[in-house]
């Protein structure tokens, strides 16, 4: 898969999935966009694209701001023009009974997982549309689909952004536009080793490869998306769980 020439950015690009999303699409040779919400993180992705060989620039994002996103896509419509990938990588979540939460970090969660994402396809979607092509890869999880335990806003926040990339792609199909969606089941990312040791060894246990799956392996499934491999293909929602979670 060849992406020479492809403007593409990706959030979370600081770390975990979204790290190795950006080095996947720049050895594929697309320029990218680390966008991350923490400088030091993103300043350090970009330039290990660069060391690698590949093009790599770092912007910052808070998108659970809705000025920042803003801001940030009109650095980028400034720098690039219409980019032709998106990848919605960032994510967070906090594992916890539901009732434990608080409205504060229930908006926040929501605010990341969900609305930050639609507000950047929103505030890029009109230039690819007026180009008439594009890749918008939302990185949800198998949470969003099938439920997760301590996980119930989290889940309910990536669930709205699976329907959310179903209902995006029937309106944007008509500009060429395809839109899809990376379910990871567990992962070996931070946010995953936040979670207690024994609900480690019991996700472990319950995953037919026994073994948690790299962001490597989740990367390589938002390529394929952002790639003309996929051209054919919009609308669709991709588990990445090593077997966890066959159907739902």
């Amino acid at each position: 898969m060849t992406l020479e020439g492809k403007i593409a950015v990706v959030t979370g690009a600081g770390s975990g999935i979204g790290r190795a999303t950006a080095e996947a699409l720049a050895a594929a040779g697309a320029t990218v966009v680390c966008a991350d919400i923490n400088p030091d993180t993103g300043e350090e992705a970009a330039a290990a694209l660069r060391a690698a060989g590949g093009k790599g620039e770092y912007l910052p994002v808070d998108l659970t701001d809705a000025a920042s996103v803003e801001a940030f896509g009109q650095a980028v419509a400034a720098r690039h023009g219409a980019v032709d990938v998106l990848v919605n990588g960032a994510g967070w979540g906090k594992t916890h009974p539901f009732w434990e939460g608080t409205p504060e970090l229930w908006e926040r969660v929501i605010a990341l997982n969900f609305v930050g994402p639609m507000r950047l396809a929103k505030a890029l979607l009109p230039a690819m549309i007026a180009r008439g092509s594009g890749k918008i890869v939302n990185v949800a999880s198998d949470a969003g689909r099938v439920g997760s335990l301590g996980e119930t806003v989290y889940a309910g926040a990536k669930g709205g952004l699976i329907a959310f990339t179903k209902s995006l792609a029937r309106e944007t199909a008509r500009y060429g536009i395809n839109v899809n969606c990376v379910c990871p089941g567990p992962t070996e990312t931070p946010l995953l080793f936040a979670v207690p040791e024994g609900h480690l060894e019991a996700f472990k246990k319950a995953i037919p490869f026994r073994r948690f799956g790299k962001p490597s392996e989740v990367a390589d499934a938002v390529v394929f998306f952002a790639s003309d491999q996929s051209s054919y293909i919009t609308g669709q929602v991709l588990s990445v769980s090593g077997g966890l979670t066959m159907a739902g």
